[in-house]
């Protein structure tokens, strides 16, 4: 049996000094390996046009333009990239399926005399593996789960955390979006689902299992992204910490984080989604107090007549199997209190879950 020794398991790669997606851009964008370049052997309009032959023509065809144009590629990659990388330089590759993109550019790499490999498998063995490790991963960490209505500054308590010395994992953060109707950042869109879950690992990876990991309580949809199944179990049956703000402490605090949307001219778009649970005139009375920009009784209604309500059914759902939440009550979420607050919550005597 004769051993491909340009090949190389996804357990390896931190071996390597580069690893290079000779995908196209478009591909890279929509997930890809943390710390991987791209170097693409073919761009989007050059993939569609050999695609396009392959289909059209004959396959034939397809590859004497594909050849040609992965050779102009690679040769601009490694006169623009990689010339100054010394003979030692071990970098890996991968496409799609781990063939004939990553296998021409690892041969021209060889060529040159670097011991470069490909990625058996290539990007799709990396997705499988990134699937197979967030089913099995989540249930090896004890999390302390931060719950708390609406506005309780919860993300803001995790980064105190985190500041401190403290494992957290920020699921939002990593989801790009607040978890609810105005939860949108601005300029900044969500990720694919491959990607947060690419990022999801890649965090879970850089925790260890022997400390406690905070993490903010959220449904199983943060915006458009998914939270995968074993993490969402897990986290529903772990310990939970509540944090219970004044409803002026929780007002004052959205006026300044969600400062960004009282001039948004969409911010009456985003509320006519409140009509299928709160009803048309209510969310035209929401929607009047922002054209008086009665911002602060905005928020307040907001909070106590949808977002409370709301959350008190989830919680009731979520929470059913984890154990009660410890209390942590408050009357200013300014930075300063932030930061006490989760100094008294790090120091708070862990409950198993």
């Amino acid at each position: 049996m004769n051993v491909d020794h340009t090949l190389a398991s996804i357990a390896r790669l931190r071996q390597f000094d580069a690893i290079i997606d000779a995908r196209s851009p478009s591909e890279f964008a929509h997930d890809h390996v943390p710390g991987a370049i791209n170097c693409p052997v073919l761009n989007d309009e050059e993939r569609a046009r050999v695609g396009t032959l392959y289909k059209q023509v004959s396959p034939f065809e397809a590859r004497k333009v594909g050849a040609a144009l992965v050779a102009i590629n690679v040769a601009h990659h490694i006169q623009e990239q990689f010339a100054k990388h010394p003979r030692g330089w071990t970098p890996l590759v991968y496409c799609w399926r781990g063939g004939q993109r990553s296998g021409a550019f690892t041969h021209i790499l060889r060529q040159v005399g670097w011991a470069a490999q490909r990625l058996d498998g290539g990007y799709k063995a990396w997705r499988s593996f990134v699937m197979a490790e967030l089913a099995r991963l989540p249930a090896q960490f004890h999390f302390e789960v931060v719950s708390g209505p609406t506005g309780c500054a919860k993300t803001r308590i995790l980064h105190a955390l985190a500041e401190q010395g403290e494992q957290v994992l920020d699921l939002e953060g990593l989801a790009a979006h607040k978890g609810s109707v105005l939860g949108e950042m601005p300029a900044t869109p969500q990720p694919s689902q491959k990607m947060f879950d690419t990022l999801l690992l890649d965090q879970l990876t850089r925790l260890d299992p022997a400390r406690p990991v905070y993490v903010e309580a959220e449904s199983k949809r943060i915006g458009q992204i998914q939270l995968p199944d074993t993490l969402f179990e897990v986290m529903n049956k772990s310990p939970w910490l509540s944090v219970n703000a004044s409803l002026q402490a929780r007002v004052d605090f959205l006026l300044t984080d969600y400062a960004y949307w009282l001039d948004d001219p969409q911010l009456l778009a985003h509320l006519d989604r409140l009509k299928p649970n709160c009803g048309n005139e209510q969310v035209a009375h929401w929607q009047s107090l922002v054209g008086q920009r009665d911002f602060a009784r905005l928020v307040s209604e907001l909070l106590t007549q949808h977002y409370d309500h709301f959350y008190k059914r989830s919680l009731r759902h979520a929470q059913s199997g984890a154990p009660d939440a410890r209390m942590f009550s408050t009357d200013d979420l300014s930075p300063q209190s932030i930061t006490a607050l989760a100094q008294r919550i790090a120091q708070s005597p862990a409950v198993s879950a």
